[in-house]
Order: C-alpha cells, then sequence, then structure tokens
C-alpha cells in the first residue's frame, strides 16, 4: 500500500518536473507540539501549516502538552491555508484522582493521552477538560482524570497516547507478554467503554526501541480486541536539520549544558514534520495504521463562531433601557463638570440645565454611535467600576483613544475635556468599525486589586479572568540562552549581544545586516556563527507564560466555557490560556485595568500633605497656569515627573520652555525617534520662540496647527485638516492616516484623489492641495494620539505641581514608591532620588529605629529614611521594628 500512491481528492503536491505532481499517499499528522509546547516543541504554528501544506496534507492537528495556548491561532491559521484545523491537546492523565498530589506506586503523576476535538461540542470538552487540569488538578503538570474523561469525553476522539501513555507504560511494565496484554487489556477496556468507536490505539515509531517495544504489545493487543490502530509521528520540530535547535531548547528548559550526558533529551533527528512517504516507510506492513489518520482527520470539522459576542449585561436600576441609562448618567454628569464653566452653557446660566449647542450635539452624535454598535452595556460596565474606585479613593484616570469620547468625560471614566483640547471620539469610536470599544483604565498600583475584586463580586467570580500573555526568545535572549547551554564564556556571550543594535523588536537577521561589527564576527568565528545560526532557529518562540499586566476579561457566562484557563505558577490569580488577539476574537469583552506606581506615588503625596501641613489638596483642581510649575520644567527638573523623567526628554523642556499646558501635550509626543529625526521638534521650537516663522497655505491650517505651531504633532491634526480641507468624513479620515501608518498604498490614493477634489471645491489649486496632502502624508505616519497624549500630560503636570510646591511630601512618596523589591525598581533609582532631594536642599534624616517607619516619611519639614529601604531589611522586618516600638515604647539599647 505503501507504495501504490492512494488518489484522494486534492492530494497532489507539486513533483519536481515542470508540471508534474506527485500523489500523496494518505496521511495527516495527528500528533503534533508547536512552540506552545513551552522550550520543548520548537516549530511556529505558520510554519507547521506551512509545510503540512507543503507536503500535500489537506488537515493537521495540534496536540500540544497540558494546554490549548495555540488553539485559536492554529485554527485561523490553517484555515487561511486551506487546511482542516484538528485542535487538541496532549493530556496529562493522573494514575488516580486528579485531586491528588502524589505520584503511584510506579512513581508516576501523570500519563500521556491524545484528544482530538472532533466538532465544536468536543472542542467546548477540550476547553473544559484544559482548564480544570490547571485549576483543579495541577501536580508538576496540569491533570485531568478518568472522572472527567468520562464527563466531557463528548465530541473527543481518543488516541492511547505515546510511550509516556497509561497503555504503553502498563504494556511496557508487564513481566510477561501474557501479563502485559491483560494487564494493557484492561486499560484499553475502560477508554473503549468511554469514547466507544472515537477510542484508538496510537502507534509510533520515531527511530527509538522503546517505541518498537510498546508498538509490538499494541499492535498484538489492538488485534485481539478488535481495536483500530493509528500511527502518528510525535513532531516536535518541522524538519530534521531543526533537531538540534529543538535539542537546545530542552537545555534552556532544564538548565543543562548540551555536552550534559545525563539529561533529558530526544534521541535521534526523526521527531520532525514527516512526509506521508516517511510514515509508510516507518510502519511496514501496517499501512492501514497510517491511512487511518487520514479517515480520523475526514471525521474532524470544527466550525468556531468566532464572530459571537460573549459580553455580560448591565442591569440598570428601576427597569430602565441601558441607553436611556446612559444618557441620563451623562447629562447628571455634565451637568457636574461644566458647572463652574458658564461658558460651556447656553445663555451662561448653569442653573439652566440646558447644555451650549457644541456639548449637547456632540453628546447626541457620540451616543447615537454608542446605541447602533450596542455597546450602551459596555460604557455602564466601566463607569460601574470606575464609580466604584472614586468612591473608595481608589486613584484612576483614562487614557488612549476614549479620552476623546465626551460620554467618558461625562461618566467621569477621564479626566479631559475633549471639547477644550480638540479630541476627536471618531479617533476612539465609528460606526465603519465593528470591533469593540477599548477605554484604557490606570489605577493607583497599590489598589488595583480592589477594582478587580469588586468586578469579580459583581459579574461572578467564574466570569471574570485576568488575560495570560507569552514571553518570547527575542535576539538578545536568544543568544544569551543559546550561549548558556554551549557552555560559552559569559563575558563572550555579551559582547555578542552587544554588537545587537539597540532597537525594538530587532531580529537577528536584521542585526547581522545593520552590524557590520556582528556581520564580521560572525562570518569569521565558527563558534560565534554556530550561536547565531542556533538562535535564530528559536528566535521568536514562546518561552514561558505569564500575566497581562492590565487586561481583564468579564463574560455573560463561565470564561471557560468559552476560552481555557490556568494558573500562573506561584500565584493566584485565573488568567486565560490564549492573549488578548484571541480572547477577543473569541468574543470575550477585555478590559485593561492598569496599575500606574505614578498614581500611588500622587496618592501617597496628597496622604504626606495632608499629614504633615493638614492640608487636603485635590490634584484635579491644580491650576494648568501655575507659573512656579512651569518654571520648574523649563528647568528640566523633571526626574520623578510621569513621562518626563528621561536625559533627552529633560533637555528637549529646556530648550522648548513649555508655558502652556498644550506645550506638554506636545512633549510626549514630539519626544520619539519620527518627530526628532524628522525636523519636527526643531520646527516647534523654532516658531515657538519666534526664529523662524510658520507655514499655513490656507486658513483651516492655522485653526488647526497654531497650537503646535504649525507642526502635525496629532493624529487628531491630520484628521481634521482631511475633514475640513478635502471634505472626508472623520471616520474615513482615520481610516486614512491608518492606511498612511501601515503604508497601503491603493488606500492612500483612493483618499489622496479624495482630498484633492475636496480641497478645490475649497477654492485650493491643484498643485497646492497635491502639496498639502505629500505633507499630510508624510507626516500622519508621525502622527500622535493627542487625547492619550493629553490624559497623560495631566499626569504629568499634575506630579510637577506637586515636586514644584511640596517638593518634602512628593519626594518622600517618590522614594517610598522606589525603594527595591518594589514596583520593580533598582536601587539606582533610589540614588537618584536621594541625590535629586539634596540638590533641591531637602534634608533627609539617617534611618533611626525609634523615629522611622517603613517607608520614607516627612516631620518638621525633613525626609525621614525609610528602615524598609536599608539594604537586607524587608518590609516585614520594618513593620515588626515599627510594631514593637508602638506597644513596648522607644528603644533603650540593642
Amino acid at each position: 500500500m505503501a507504495g501504490e500512491g492512494i488518489i484522494m481528492p486534492g492530494r497532489g503536491r507539486p513533483g519536481p518536473g515542470k508540471g508534474t505532481a506527485v500523489i500523496t499517499p494518505p496521511f495527516v499528522h495527528l500528533h503534533c507540539h508547536s512552540h506552545y509546547s513551552l522550550l520543548d516543541g520548537a516549530s511556529p504554528i505558520d510554519g507547521l501549516v506551512a509545510r503540512a501544506k507543503e507536503l500535500g496534507m489537506n488537515a493537521l492537528a495540534i496536540t500540544d502538552h497540558g494546554n490549548l495556548y495555540g488553539a485559536l491561532e492554529f485554527y485561523t491559521t490553517c484555515r487561511k491555508a486551506g487546511l482542516n484545523p484538528i485542535i487538541g491537546y496532549e493530556a496529562y492523565v493522573a494514575p488516580e484522582s486528579r485531586f491528588d498530589k502524589a505520584a503511584n506506586a510506579r512513581g508516576e503523576s501523570s500519563y500521556h493521552l491524545t484528544l482530538l476535538a472532533q466538532n465544536r461540542i468536543g472542542f467546548q470538552n477540550l476547553v473544559k477538560l484544559s482548564s480544570k487540569a490547571f485549576l483543579e488538578g495541577f501536580y508538576h503538570k496540569p491533570r485531568i482524570d478518568r472522572e472527567l474523561l468520562a464527563d466531557h469525553h463528548e465530541g473527543l476522539i481518543c488516541l492511547s497516547g505515546c510511550v509516556s501513555g497509561e497503555l504503553s507504560r502498563t504494556l511496557l511494565a508487564g513481566n510477561t507478554t501474557d501479563d502485559a496484554l491483560a494487564q494493557g487489556r484492561e486499560v484499553a477496556a475502560w477508554f473503549h467503554r468511554v469514547f466507544g468507536d472515537r477510542y484508538y490505539i496510537e502507534i509510533q515509531n520515531n527511530g527509538l526501541d522503546v517505541q518498537r517495544q510498546a508498538m509490538e504489545l499494541s499492535v498484538e493487543m489492538a488485534k485481539r480486541m478488535g481495536l483500530p490502530l493509528v500511527a502518528t509521528s510525535d513532531a516536535h520540530y518541522i524538519r530534521r536539520e531543526d533537531a538540534v535547535a529543538q535539542d537546545v531548547l530542552l537545555c534552556i528548559n532544564t538548565g543543562k549544558f548540551r555536552t550534559d550526558t545525563n539529561r533529558m533529551r530526544m534521541e535521534g533527528d526523526q521527531f520532525h514534520l514527516r512526509a506521508p512517504e516517511e510514515m509508510y516507510a516507518a510502519f511496514p506492513g501496517l499501512e492501514d495504521a497510517v491511512a487511518r489518520s487520514q479517515q480520523i482527520a475526514n471525521s474532524a470539522a470544527i466550525e468556531l463562531d468566532l464572530g459571537k459576542r460573549y459580553f455580560p449585561s448591565f442591569t440598570p436600576p428601576a427597569n430602565q433601557k441601558g441607553a436611556d441609562y446612559l444618557r441620563e448618567l451623562c447629562e447628571v454628569g455634565l451637568r457636574d463638570r461644566y458647572a463652574h464653566e458658564p461658558r460651556r452653557w447656553r445663555d451662561n446660566d448653569p442653573a439652566s440645565g440646558v447644555f451650549a449647542d457644541e456639548v449637547s450635539q456632540r453628546l447626541d452624535r457620540e451616543l447615537d454611535v454608542i446605541t447602533k454598535l450596542g455597546f450602551c452595556d459596555y460604557f455602564l460596565i466601566v463607569w460601574d467600576f470606575v464609580r466604584y474606585a472614586v468612591e473608595h479613593q481608589i486613584p484612576c484616570t483614562a487614557r488612549g483613544s476614549g479620552v476623546g469620547s465626551l460620554v467618558c468625560y461625562a461618566l467621569n471614566i477621564s479626566r479631559v475635556c475633549p471639547l477644550q483640547y480638540g479630541l476627536l471620539f471618531e479617533r476612539f469610536l465609528d460606526e465603519n468599525r465593528r470591533e469593540a470599544p477599548d477605554i484604557d483604565i490606570d489605577f493607583c498600583k497599590d489598589r488595583r486589586g480592589e477594582v478587580i475584586q469588586y468586578v469579580k463580586e459583581k459579574y461572578g467570580e467564574a466570569n471574570v479572568a485576568q488575560i495570560g500573555t507569552f514571553g518570547t526568545l527575542a535576539a538578545r535572549a536568544a543568544i544569551r540562552d543559546v550561549g548558556r547551554t554551549l557552555g560559552m564564556p559569559i563575558f563572550r556571550v555579551d559582547q555578542i549581544v552587544g554588537m545587537v543594535p539597540d532597537q525594538l523588536h530587532i531580529t537577528l537577521k536584521d542585526s547581522l545586516q545593520q552590524s557590520g561589527e556582528l556581520r564580521k564576527t560572525y562570518e569569521a568565528d565558527g563558534e560565534i556563527r554556530e550561536l547565531i545560526d542556533l538562535a535564530m532557529k528559536i528566535e521568536g518562540l514562546a518561552r514561558n507564560v505569564g500575566t497581562h499586566a492590565a487586561a481583564v476579561v468579564i463574560a455573560e457566562r463561565p470564561v471557560d466555557q468559552i476560552v481555557p484557563l490556568q494558573f500562573v505558577k506561584g500565584k493566584t490569580e485565573v488568567i486565560t490560556q490564549w492573549a488578548m488577539g484571541d480572547v477577543e476574537r473569541a468574543g470575550l469583552l477585555k478590559m485593561d485595568l492598569l496599575g500606574l506606581r505614578n498614581l500611588t506615588i500622587m496618592a501617597k503625596s496628597i496622604e504626606l500633605v495632608k499629614q504633615s501641613r493638614g492640608e487636603q489638596i485635590d490634584p484635579q483642581q491644580f491650576p494648568l497656569d501655575d507659573p512656579e510649575t512651569f518654571a520648574l520644567l523649563c528647568r528640566g527638573e523633571t526626574k520623578g515627573i510621569f513621562q518626563l523623567e528621561s536625559g533627552g526628554i529633560r533637555d528637549l523642556l529646556q530648550r522648548m520652555r513649555p508655558d502652556h499646558f498644550h506645550d506638554i501635550i506636545a512633549t510626549n509626543a514630539l519626544y520619539r525617534p519620527g518627530p526628532l529625526e524628522g525636523g519636527m521638534v526643531d520646527d516647534y521650537i523654532e516658531v515657538k520662540h519666534g526664529r523662524k516663522p510658520a507655514s499655513y497655505p490656507h486658513p483651516v491650517m492655522r485653526e488647526v496647527l497654531e497650537e503646535t505651531h504649525g507642526v502635525m504633532v496629532f493624529q487628531e491634526q491630520v484628521m481634521r485638516i482631511l475633514n475640513l480641507l478635502g471634505g472626508i468624513p472623520l471616520a474615513d479620515a482615520y481610516t486614512c492616516i491608518k492606511a498612511i501608518s501601515k503604508k497601503k498604498l491603493e488606500v492612500i490614493a483612493k483618499y489622496r484623489e479624495e482630498f484633492i477634489d475636496g480641497a478645490r471645491e475649497k477654492g485650493l489649486d491643484k498643485k497646492t492641495a497635491e502639496d498639502l496632502f505629500d505633507m499630510i502624508e508624510k507626516f500622519a505616519g508621525y502622527g500622535f494620539n493627542k487625547s492619550h497624549s493629553t490624559a497623560y500630560a495631566l499626569i504629568a503636570y499634575q506630579t510637577a505641581y506637586l515636586k514644584a510646591h511640596y517638593p518634602v511630601e512628593f519626594m518622600a512618596a517618590l522614594l517610598s514608591g522606589d525603594i527595591p523589591g518594589r514596583n520593580f525598581k533598582s536601587k539606582d533609582s533610589l540614588v537618584e532620588h536621594l541625590e535629586d532631594c539634596h540638590r533641591m536642599g531637602v534634608e533627609i534624616v539617617p534611618p533611626d529605629v525609634n523615629r522611622s517607619v517603613a517607608d520614607f516619611a516627612v516631620a518638621e519639614e525633613k525626609i525621614f529614611f525609610g528602615l524598609s529601604a536599608i539594604k537586607s531589611c524587608g518590609i516585614g522586618a520594618a513593620e515588626a521594628i515599627v510594631a514593637a516600638r508602638k506597644k513596648g515604647g522607644a528603644f533603650a539599647s540593642l
């Protein structure tokens, strides 16, 4: 059969000769590990799928160790390639109950089992099994048990597993063949009772003696029991030549050198994605078992409804409709917001309760879009947990494009009036964009957990989870890890790492092109060539799983009915096994609740001011035209000031000499490689100080760009120019600038034509209109989100105000926030802030067991050194000292 080349529809692949085709014998890989079998599988998913396609297969399975990390990525990648995606996983099965955290008499704590989803019900059961394995059965590995298999077997195809499976282990442990077959029969019989004709005896031959021994016994047992055999290949890498790279991954995983003889390894180089012909050659006389893989693949068909949303509902009081309650909250909120701003009210009468036209029209437009898109509940959910934070004095503020929404301002989600700063709702949301809105909220870092706990209590613990994220082997990390496994001296590895250009997301391939020193070393030194080549093989592969810094999901039902869950080792929070993009594609509502250290420092400063001066201050009431604050900024004395700390940005502030809040908004947008290299920063400064005239080819350009001295700094400015001069709707204007940033030439050409036609109708000649669009095309790629910049400029200004007016309290709070071991800060930042105190003339009282507390404290206009900042004296010891002092009085002696 192996030599007959069975004809299957669509199974031909190009042959070596022009116009010829090779008929592929029927085989589908049903046992494959991607790089989500962390530091064990060496196959990126796109590479796996491409290779299967190249080999003429029409389907492919993914079976990563104990997880479904890559399931959705695999599904979408296969679909794009025209392959049938078979989602599975290699489960770890506890010998007894999953709740028993112990090994059995043979020293085994788990067995391997191959599970494949046959349909959507099977996929949902995989999600449930994988989640419970982590949340209930974790013991060294995430484990399920027979109880769970019996409860969640529907829609699943079960293969008996590799040589680490319960069946193979049982067969191999028998004292005699008859004994082995009898015990193996008991194992197989249980699985056959549960899965019926969806249970297969799995056999493998990757060149290992133990596999051949297990196969001989499995074949005999299957024959006696009348059970079907299926041949699989335990694929851990794509091509045979990738075996060394996968071995390096195992060394990284186990912390071993490649030269270690006593370490975990996969013998030989046969664990690649083998061609069908190789599989038939590996199983002579068992061709039916090889071909059966195709039959199994043909029986599997998963259709995931990725367009469906599982958003929770918000229940308004008194049976109100969500849209009506949202409008009511907005109107009440705006009356409060604008109570002290008569210019925002019709007839300048705040008591009238009637909004000015610009306010009411903007509110109506935003609410109309939000209602049409079905996002009223989303805004009410965000309003509710922000309300909780405010009522419990947890500092918080919105950032990102949501700050451009008047609804967000009315709901007290954002602290910035979008009308005052020319922020656009269309930068955030419009009818043409169907994806969910994304309002990012920053909370005090120390109290963020309280808000998440409130959300869990409100919507149900099972309906809320944090989002997982994957650390990958980036260029420098790959070099370091490979160098370690090869036993290279650390100083030599550091030298090579130092040759990699300091550029975000740079690859090793690009590094070799950009760095002449690295390329020269690579070409001249064989050892370094091996290091770089191996590093390139593993570069970009997943290394570990962690918790996303901000993202939380809230669902209408238990999250594990939609996406798989897990714990992060050593932590208690439940996270999704899928990263953020996949979670959103699965239809879950993602919220960004970020812990921001600077809000914690502000809160601590306010507390210290109250303690030391008896003043109750509110950063929202700080005047935005304070001379002392701007003088501090002009001097560049901004260490510890949010977003304005770096040496480069302090230099920019000294050159710019900001004297208006608009300058602070512009600063962060300008201090980026594009504007710095493109001359935008110099133009801004020269025009601001009258050393160069601004150029405004049309009055609209002056109207839009005057606040930034003729420079296109913000995306919102580009959108307004496209709209006001070119007649392009604001929603389409955002689409245009996105196309420019992504270099979508066809889309750009379409909008160029529209803009030129519209500008000519406004009285511009064709040449000027063309020049203007050229300018837009040049600067739109550099444009920054003004809504985000304004929100962060406000925090920057508030922290600067605190440093200017309450320097002792602010520096004490800053020092407490930078104690090593807290907030991932190094001792260097603490030293820098101590030096800054000395420069400012702020006295630091040395540590005193009878006066100091755990944190840095303020008394007598001095800062008392915090006990927990003393080297080797942690927070626990410091608090114990303070507690003992409070109980027994001052210490009199050692």
